[in-house]
């Protein structure tokens, strides 16, 4: 087992996870977000961080199963699309449906386009660096 390969997997996902996050919630969709009546004034960065490096990980063995091997971008993509379905349908669509929203259609465009930028670029990106260490 090549520990490095799930170290890198998991600061990959902290650092692209982070990034599209961040930038979603605090700068293109800064106002959505701060229309929501639930939402955290001041976000508990520990709790996300945490979150963070638990998936990362988890995230880096399925991805080395899921792989079987064979580390291409075009592999890279297909699971951030599994891994979409998966992590991205519960808020973009469950928590719209539990949670008194101002617009759900908002709502799931922003939280879609969001988680599957994420996914995708960080499949992309542990594919990548699979690769590379694989060599």
């Amino acid at each position: 087992m090549n520990m490095k390969k799930y170290i890198l997997g998991t600061l990959t996902f902290i650092i692209v996870t982070f990034i599209v996050q961040t930038t979603s919630h605090f700068i293109i969709n800064q106002e959505h977000y701060e229309s929501i009546s639930f939402m955290r004034k001041e976000v508990i960065f520990p709790l996300g961080f945490l979150t963070m490096t638990l998936q990362g990980i988890v995230l880096s063995f399925l991805f080395n199963l899921y792989s079987n091997g064979q580390f291409n971008i075009k592999k890279g993509l297909y699971f951030g699309l599994i891994i979409s379905a998966l992590f991205v349908s519960y808020p973009t669509f469950t928590e719209p449906a539990k949670y008194q929203v101002t617009n759900i259609g908002l709502w799931i465009i922003v939280e879609g386009i969001a988680g599957l930028i994420q996914f995708c670029i960080y499949g992309i990106l542990i594919s990548l660096i699979f690769k590379k260490i694989k060599k």
